[in-house]
């Protein structure tokens, strides 16, 4: 699990295509020192597992489905990344609960100047706008963000300031750009999802044939 802060920029030193996925190698300086092998790693936003560490360099495997899904089957060598490691146990959270499983990938449709900041707006696939709540949260490219008041069908906008500029790779984004999103874990809940069933009750274990201690 993950918050969406990001704490480092990465970049990828090489990418391996593979009949069913791919293997990256990722210079990480800044957060290698807290990884060690089978640890997640969130690219923009993306869960990865380290699979090898050798110096500064991580290498994590991403299935197809991962590759086909994201915006990682277009990545390339040199490609600057937000990276996050995984929460431990005791660590603030200071963002909002990210999974690193990208919902699906929308773009950038439009970006302006707002005060210090910038006013960002997407366009997403149906299978993030179902979630696209007023003031609610949501990460793009990793970085958990809140959305502005009134997303409009599939479009929505965030509101950058200025320190979430200079830690992140947001200001460098120019219209049309891909981007992977992922919905608040919160707000999830498929139109179709079936009610609970009742759990087990007294009533339901006695009309089984069992009996109260000390009845018939």
């Amino acid at each position: 699990m993950f918050t969406g802060l990001v704490r480092e920029i990465g970049s990828i030193v090489s990418i391996k295509k593979q009949s069913k996925g791919a293997q990256l190698s990722i210079n990480a300086p800044e957060s290698v020192g807290e990884l060690t092998l089978g640890d997640s790693l969130a690219a923009n936003g993306i869960c990865l597992t380290i699979t090898s560490i050798l110096g500064n360099i991580v290498t994590v495997d991403a299935v197809d489905e991962t590759v086909q899904i994201t915006t990682l089957k277009n990545w390339r060598s040199g490609k600057k990344i937000h990276l996050e490691p995984a929460l431990k146990a005791g660590d603030p959270m200071g963002g909002h609960i990210v999974l690193g499983h990208v919902d699906g990938v929308g773009k950038l449709v439009s970006k302006q100047q707002s005060g210090n900041g910038l006013a960002l707006k997407f366009q997403a696939p149906d299978s993030v706008a179902n979630y696209l709540l007023p003031k609610g949260s949501i990460a793009i490219d990793g970085v958990s963000l809140t959305l502005d008041a009134n997303p409009e069908g599939n479009q929505f906008s965030v509101n950058i300031i200025p320190h979430t500029l200079s830690e992140t790779l947001l200001a460098d984004l120019r219209v049309g750009d891909a981007v992977n999103l992922e919905a608040d874990v919160l707000a999830k809940r498929k139109n179709d999802e079936p009610e609970l069933k009742p759990g087990l009750t007294v009533d339901k274990i006695l009309s089984h044939g069992f009996m109260r201690k000390g009845r018939r």
